[in-house]
């Protein structure tokens, strides 16, 4: 009988925040074992080369961050380019740009002083005399007026969320980003860009000399785990071979760990759809939003433009924004006052598990962009280790 072959942790998800801590760990002279029910490494940064294109099979991730620690650690794993975030909006046949600054409002108005935006501005939102925001698009109105709303916000919330802006939370909005310069940039961060060679390489070489086995579930793996008198576990890979660690660092669903014992927590969900076209250019642009609700998709990602391809075809990702259900991949939390509560109760439960760690966006039942979620998996090493 061949012996377990052992390991201090058990790494579950080899996205940005477990790929981090086992790098991390390793370092500090600690093994792991990298498990992921998908089959490739990388999570939802996974890029993959196609026609010469590094497409976001995911959906679009620009990393960007105003800390300089974060923005030099991420640095020493690829080379990053200086790519700017500049979205553009489409509505019926206008086209705007994203976010909403002089560009915008002067093809908005035909207007193209600072002062004309903000008196168009402020005389829409005195005409509402909205005092008391009770929903999102009563809150939307009352900080955008009427023409803003309509065209750009609308629309595009509605089908991010699934709802009508009627029936979602006034606090979902809690100010817009108004710029009254002629500015495109979509991040106010100090550094930006995308990785030359796309982001699979930074996750490949965080997890260079680690043992990491794609295609394997945790809950499989669980329910073949055995706890011995001194806190080890020993417990069955997909393929029959025996393991053995001490801890595990989980970046799944908190809900789904514990069975949702307490009820689902929401998720919000995308579907791409994906085609490669036989031209060089489709839409000029990295990212177009189509912000009226009469179209299905919420934007369109044309994936060479995030490294200024030139390549003859050219590949495109229309992205729904859709509920979560078991069985699809979740993507972001719904953080409203019910699932933040239900959360609460998740996290009592996760710190009386001793043995377990519990990370990332899933895992802590938050949002993180990338420069956030990578500084989250820093400090929990830090934390583990007594840093």
């Amino acid at each position: 009988m061949t012996m377990a072959k052992k390991y201090d942790y058990l790494v579950v998800g080899a996205g940005l925040f477990g790929a981090t801590f086992a790098y991390e760990a390793k370092k500090r002279g600690r093994d792991c074992l990298v498990i992921d029910k998908r089959n490739h490494i990388a999570g939802n940064i996974y890029t993959k080369e196609e026609e010469g294109i590094n497409v976001h099979i995911y959906g679009a991730h620009i990393f960007h961050t105003s800390n300089r620690e974060i923005w030099d650690y991420i640095n020493q794993f690829a080379e990053f380019n200086n790519y700017i975030n500049s979205p553009v909006a489409v509505y019926k046949d206008e086209l705007y740009n994203l976010p909403f600054n002089m560009n915008t409002f002067s093809k908005m108005w035909n207007i193209k002083t600072p002062a004309e935006a903000r008196a168009k501005i402020d005389e829409q939102i005195a005409q509402l005399n909205i005092t008391d925001p009770k929903n999102l698009e009563e809150q939307a109105l009352s900080l955008a007026g009427r023409d803003v709303y309509e065209k750009l916000i609308k629309g595009y919330t509605e089908k991010q969320w699934g709802r009508d802006c009627k029936d979602l939370p006034a606090f979902i909005i809690k100010r817009l980003p108004f710029r009254f310069i002629y500015d495109n940039n979509y991040f106010n961060d100090r550094f930006q860009g995308i990785p030359m060679g796309g982001y699979t390489q930074i996750i490949e070489k965080m997890l260079e000399g680690i043992d990491v086995r794609t295609s394997e579930d945790f809950y499989d793996l669980r329910k073949t785990a055995v706890k011995d008198a001194d806190g080890t576990y020993t417990a069955r890979l997909s393929d029959g071979a025996e393991v053995s660690y001490d801890r595990i660092l989980f970046t799944g669903q908190i809900d789904e760990y514990f069975d949702s014992k307490f009820g689902p927590l929401e998720y919000r969900s995308v579907r791409f759809e994906t085609e490669t076209l036989d031209m060089e250019n489709y839409q000029g642009n990295a990212v177009v939003n189509y912000t009226e609700r009469e179209v299905p998709y919420t934007r369109i990602i044309e994936h060479k433009h995030f490294e200024f391809g030139k390549q003859p075809k050219t590949i495109i990702s229309r992205e729904y924004s859709t509920e979560w259900k078991p069985g699809i991949e979740p993507y972001y939390p719904v953080n409203n006052d019910r699932n933040n509560a239900l959360y609460e109760k998740y996290a009592r439960e996760a710190a009386a598990e001793g043995d377990v760690i519990f990370g990332g966006r899933l895992g802590q039942y938050k949002y993180y962009d990338m420069d956030k979620d990578l500084a989250a998996a820093l400090d929990c090493v830090n934390e583990e280790f007594g840093e």
